[in-house]
């Protein structure tokens, strides 16, 4: 399995929000954490 961490930028007003890509699905998987802080702005997003 080749799996691939990287971080996008420039989504949610330059928020970084990682991602993982899954070669043999050939999906991406993103951090909820990081996506729940860029659209809510929470200061504490895993207790959101």
């Amino acid at each position: 399995m080749n799996n691939k961490l990287e971080t996008m930028s420039n989504l949610f007003e330059d928020k970084e929000i990682r991602s993982v890509w899954n070669s043999e699905k050939e999906e991406y998987f993103f951090s909820v954490a990081d996506v729940i802080s860029a659209l809510t702005e929470a200061k504490i997003p895993r207790n959101y």
